[in-house]
């Protein structure tokens, strides 16, 4: 991937269950929740306040990466160009989405 950080979330240091329940924490305990590294670290398990509160840095930068035109975005290759549009479509979209 194009950004350090990208490849740093992407690793593969989490697994893909630790990942999900990352990103559900994130949604249930957001930035004026008491004790959200704690919470989200606990939700994960296997991980601690401190690298919850990395990992979503980590995140953060990455999506930063790609709002700021960092990261290509994939060709893909069609079958009769039938998808072509969509994702011509979804390119704008993701483009036009900002971190909140």
């Amino acid at each position: 991937m194009a950004s350090n950080s990208m490849s740093a979330y992407g690793s593969g240091a989490w697994t893909v269950k630790q990942s999900k329940a990352f990103e559900s924490a994130l949604a249930t305990y957001d930035q004026d929740s008491p004790d959200r590294w704690y919470n989200v670290a606990r939700a994960v398990g296997g991980t601690t306040p401190d690298e919850a509160k990395r990992q979503y840095e980590l995140l953060v930068r990455d999506i930063e990466s790609i709002e700021n035109g960092h990261v290509a975005f994939p060709n893909y290759k069609t079958n009769g160009g039938s998808t072509k549009g969509r994702l011509r479509d979804e390119e704008k979209r993701m483009r036009s989405m900002k971190l909140q």
